[in-house]
């Protein structure tokens, strides 16, 4: 429900500034107030400590709780324990997060979209009752493990990770990498190829089972607060009643990243809206010549298309979210938002940089964290390049692919 025909001009002007043509009024009072909610739990808890945990490649667990307070896990499903708000909202939700800290978003993204939108998409009712709403509250927290060392575009042809039948069980055994919150998830949604079919079917791998061990990978330059690691799953033995029912082939797995992709798309839109205000804030205080530099006219030119950018990007994130919540979602259209919102996050970001200056690269300034986490966003959950040949093939009936 929305009441956008009933917008006044005093509603409008008290949206936040980045929020410019006033999206979130296209939420009804409940969702305007989760939203409210959000804000203030990153604004008050979250950025004054991020960087310090940004320089140590540090995750913040104490922080989770009050995350869980916030009951955005899962906020689109409508599964067990899940809140079932709408796929608008949750978009909004992940800008929210990006917005302060793309860590954050990435985080909440892996759990509540990844992991969760696979026992919500793939798995059966009892698979959905027995973790959902522990996963809704964030007492068990979720990891996805699809990206393998050796192949990251072309997963769906060439994943090698094997599962094979063994008894009233499974085996599986391969490498997964750049896997957010695996090493310390309490559950881990593991894609690998049947031996017997060779299709790809997904599994659930509680934390502590016996041969799956990870390596969190150091010395990245962005989204330094994410846990990746390397998993290694040497003769792992899984029960029946953790195979995802509903996961049969790729398709299973495509189906969850077309929902998620749209996570990514808000995300990049959260970053570009964080450079931007804190660019726009310092303008306003840093004194150049005798003058504020926002008063400058090569200023307001970058800041205005930084705000273009970011715009831009939430209104076609809202149209995509809509046709979501309808049920009309298709491949395309996550594509063409992930892609739109990534590249002129980056464009965004850089120009945020340049205004800056010099001060532009001190984390102090929170832009350069932005600068840096933008480039992970950009390459995750399907390149520019992937993206595009989906679109592609969409508007011209011709695939590309190789």
């Amino acid at each position: 429900m929305t009441h956008d025909s009933a917008l006044t001009h005093r509603e409008l002007e008290d949206s936040p500034f980045s929020d410019f043509l006033g999206f979130e009024l296209l939420l009804d009072d409940e969702d305007r107030e989760l939203l409210s909610r959000v804000r203030a739990f990153m604004t008050r808890e979250v950025e004054p400590v991020i960087n310090a945990h940004w320089t140590r490649g540090a995750f913040p667990h104490e922080l989770v709780a009050g995350l869980a307070e916030l009951g955005i896990a899962g906020l689109a499903y409508d599964g067990p324990g899940c809140p079932a708000r709408g796929a608008l909202v949750d978009g909004m939700v992940a800008m929210e997060l990006s917005r302060i800290d793309p860590s954050i978003g990435t985080f909440m993204g892996v759990h509540g979209g990844l992991a969760m939108g696979s026992i919500q998409l793939c798995g059966s009712d009892e698979q959905r009752e027995r973790w959902l709403p522990a996963m809704a509250r964030v007492e068990l927290i979720g990891a996805f493990g699809l990206t393998e060392p050796d192949v990251g575009s072309a997963i769906s042809q060439g994943l090698a990770t094997s599962a094979r039948r063994d008894g009233d069980g499974w085996v599986l055994n391969g490498e997964k990498k750049w896997i957010g919150n695996a090493s310390f998830a309490d559950l881990v949604v593991i894609w690998a190829r049947d031996e017997d079919d060779g299709e790809v079917k997904g599994f659930v791998v509680e934390k502590d089972t016996e041969g799956m061990t990870f390596d969190v990978q150091q010395d990245k330059i962005a989204l330094r607060v994410v846990q990746n690691a390397e998993i290694h799953l040497t003769d792992v033995h899984v029960p029946e009643v953790n195979r995802l029912q509903g996961a049969t082939s790729f398709a299973s797995t495509a189906n969850v990243l077309r929902v998620t992709r749209m996570g990514v798309a808000w995300q990049a839109a959260g970053c570009a809206r964080g450079a931007y205000e804190h660019a726009l804030r310092y303008t306003k205080s840093r004194e150049q010549f005798g003058r504020p530099i926002a008063s400058f006219q090569l200023v307001q030119d970058l800041l205005v298309k930084m705000l273009s950018n970011v715009t831009a990007s939430t209104a076609m994130n809202v149209r995509a979210s809509q046709l979501q919540d309808a049920g009309l979602l298709r491949d395309e259209h996550a594509s063409l938002c992930k892609v739109h919102s990534t590249v002129r996050m980056r464009e965004t970001v850089g120009w945020a940089r340049e205004v800056l200056g010099g001060n532009g690269i001190l984390l102090e300034h929170h832009v350069g964290r932005f600068v840096a986490d933008a480039e992970a966003i950009y390459s995750y959950e399907g390149t520019r390049e992937m993206n595009t040949l989906i679109v592609g093939r969409a508007i011209t009936g011709e695939s590309a692919f190789v």
